[in-house]
């Protein structure tokens, strides 16, 4: 791809409605610049010197009644006829010599006009279409002094040419605009769809989407309602699975730590519990991870409140926690997974650090949080394997302080469910950062 290419992109329309605008404009433009060149170039440049060469047609016949009669006394009569009925100013400067200057014809009127001149008059001339607005004035050398002869302009101009471009511009106008409404109906379809398809990935409601518009957009908006069906109905199932396995383990679980409790202190039955327990905790994750694909309805949530009672909650736990939000923060989330998403994000930096800070605020778009602590962090190579469901870094992290490795695969699994993304790097307190970014 050349510069040039690149330039021009960079001024093209990067909207649907401004391209397909730009489709109907560009041939409509060309046209009427191809007609306006062979108008100028034909048409005009042949009625004007038509024009020309009848003023000086009649220039050239009262310079030859002049000639056939001559003195004083047939002048008014010759001066009088040119004035009824060829529409001249006449007079005649007698003794007189026109300057002797260089004199070039400058626009298109002047120039035919010297053609027409030359052609019919062959006689020295001067043409003057600055010193009156209404009027030119053409100086003839006679040998019996300077003839002047002043015409009104609409004689040499054709008013066709305002004609012809005032069609041309209105009629653009008009195509331009039924095309501009007619585009927008168009393209508002396929905007309501990217909408939808927004809302939806961001965890909101879509159920009063309808496909409409043309036969292909209507078939890309039943693609999406059927897509987005099929998606609500795996999650359904995979938590309604999850939450039915997670429950029924239970029974036999208890009934084995009933078990248990009935042996004495044998070989074996404290790591047995041990066990017992380890998968209890293991079901709790389970039901927690299910929880958060349910079917909790989004609401418009203050964020700022639903932080400090996070925060507030870690805090009763003993943790050290630094709280900082920039004003009020409003946005349409489901508050229930979002704080469970908070409360296993402060919890898992509290369990590795000794101090954890809170950050939020409004960025563009999007509101970001960042959960920064003073821990080992995570090593570069292993924070998208952390996010995986059960993984745990048993190197970096302390292996008694428990967890299934379920607490980041829950988090990013609520932050996508509202259209966010979650992201790990280095704290500048020296342990791991945690940014979450959830759209408005």
């Amino acid at each position: 791809m050349g510069p040039m290419t690149v330039t021009i992109k960079r001024f093209l329309p990067k909207s649907l409605l401004g391209r397909s605008l730009l489709i109907i404009v560009m041939p409509l433009v060309i046209l009427q610049v191809v007609s306006a060149t062979i108008f100028y170039e034909t048409h005009w440049d042949k009625v004007t010197l038509k024009l020309a060469r009848g003023v000086a047609g009649d220039i050239s016949a009262v310079i030859t009644l002049l000639r056939l009669s001559p003195g004083p006394e047939n002048r008014d009569w010759i001066f009088a006829l040119a004035a009824n009925h060829m529409g001249f100013d006449v007079s005649l400067e007698e003794a007189a010599v026109l300057p002797n200057s260089s004199w070039t014809p400058s626009g298109l009127m002047e120039r035919m006009l010297a053609r027409a001149m030359t052609s019919h008059v062959s006689k020295p001339f001067l043409i003057d279409t600055e010193s009156r607005n209404r009027h030119v004035i053409i100086d003839v050398q006679l040998s019996s002094g300077v003839l002047r002869v002043a015409t009104s302009r609409k004689r040499l101009f054709s008013s066709t040419v305002y004609v012809f471009v005032i069609w041309m511009v209105g009629t653009s106008l008009i195509l331009f605009a039924v095309a501009t409404v007619f585009m927008r109906n168009q393209v508002k379809p396929i905007r309501r769809l990217a909408i939808a398809a927004d809302n939806f990935g961001k965890g909101r409601d879509v159920s009063n989407f309808k496909p409409e518009g043309a036969s292909e957009v209507r078939q890309a908006g039943s693609a999406f309602l059927i897509m987005r069906e099929r998606i609500v109905r795996q999650i359904s199932q995979r938590t309604d699975m999850l939450a039915g396995v997670s429950h029924d383990l239970r029974t036999p679980l208890t009934r084995m730590k009933l078990q248990l409790e009935m042996l004495d202190d044998q070989k074996g039955a404290e790591e047995l519990k041990s066990d017992i327990a380890e998968m209890e905790h293991m079901l709790d994750g389970y039901l927690a991870f299910a929880r958060g694909e349910g079917t909790e309805e989004p609401e418009s949530t203050d964020l700022t409140a639903l932080l400090n009672d996070a925060v507030a909650q870690a805090r009763r736990k003993g943790g050290a926690i630094d709280l900082h939000t920039e004003g009020p923060l409003t946005v349409s989330l489901r508050p229930k997974a979002f704080k469970r998403c908070l409360t296993n994000l402060i919890d898992n930096a509290l369990q590795f650090a000794e101090h954890v800070s809170v950050r939020a605020g409004e960025r563009g778009d999007a509101i970001e949080i960042a959960i920064d602590d003073d821990g080992p962090g995570i090593p570069e190579d292993q924070r998208e394997e952390v996010f995986k469901p059960f993984y745990r870094i048993e190197e970096s992290r302390n292996p008694g302080t428990g967890g299934v490795g379920l607490g980041l695969t829950i988090a990013r699994d609520v932050i996508r469910g509202h259209g966010g993304e979650i992201r790990l790097g280095d704290s500048p307190n020296g342990g791991l950062r945690v940014r979450l970014r959830v759209p408005i």
